[in-house]
């Protein structure tokens, strides 16, 4: 595990039946199927949550931004720089991913109702190209291809006992809702877009309910 400058203090700090189970996470697919298998997808019954990654841990339950915190929290153990990348939508909501590289190659995991907009493998050369790979599958009710811009990589470093705090960490959703976004259409493009087929719309959600 490599210790790095970073935003961790003391009171910020895994215990060791915590880092134990983000020990065992040790590559990108594992936290994904940690994600996927052993957290339920938070549908925020009793209103509005941030859980920062200890809590994830305690409750397995979580939606794509306390996924997205999560993986990071669980990255950054194994040597990556936490941090997460919004995807910004029309008539839909927001996604966030926990994004790294490996050897400057982009790649991504993230907590979501739709299996299309979870895991990339780190092969897209850039943080446009990762994004585009969503674009076909981001889709809202309607069947509307809802995707529209991006942010740059947020680091987590900034933040302040974003890893255990008990109390939701609204600081960084607040964060990530102002930052510049970069627009991925041209007007006339979206002028142009088809709604997605109900075939691909079916499968986006399999195994969603039972």
């Amino acid at each position: 595990m490599r210790k790095s400058a970073s935003s961790e203090t003391k009171s910020d700090r895994f215990s060791p039946d915590e880092l134990r189970i983000l020990l065992k996470l040790n590559s990108p697919a594992k936290i994904q199927r940690f994600l996927d298998e052993d957290v339920s997808y938070n549908l925020e019954l009793n209103g509005p949550t941030c859980r920062s990654p200890r809590r994830v841990l305690r409750d397995r339950l979580a939606h794509c931004m306390e996924g997205a915190l999560f993986a990071a929290a669980a990255l950054e153990v194994h040597g990556h720089p936490p941090t997460l990348l919004d995807l910004e939508a029309v008539r839909d909501d927001d996604h966030v991913l926990a994004v790294y590289q490996v050897h400057g190659f982009w790649g991504a995991i993230a907590k979501s109702k739709y299996a299309s907009l979870r895991f990339r493998e780190p092969v897209y050369r850039t943080v446009r190209e990762l994004v585009m790979s969503y674009f076909e599958h981001y889709h809202n009710l309607k069947g509307e291809k809802s995707l529209r811009a991006y942010s740059r990589p947020v680091s987590l470093l900034r933040f302040a006992n974003w890893r255990t705090a008990e109390e939701d960490v609204w600081a960084i959703p607040e964060h990530l809702a102002v930052i510049h976004h970069t627009p991925l259409l041209r007007p006339s493009m979206e002028k142009r877009l088809n709604l997605v087929d109900n075939r691909l719309r079916q499968s986006e959600i399999f195994g969603l309910v039972p």
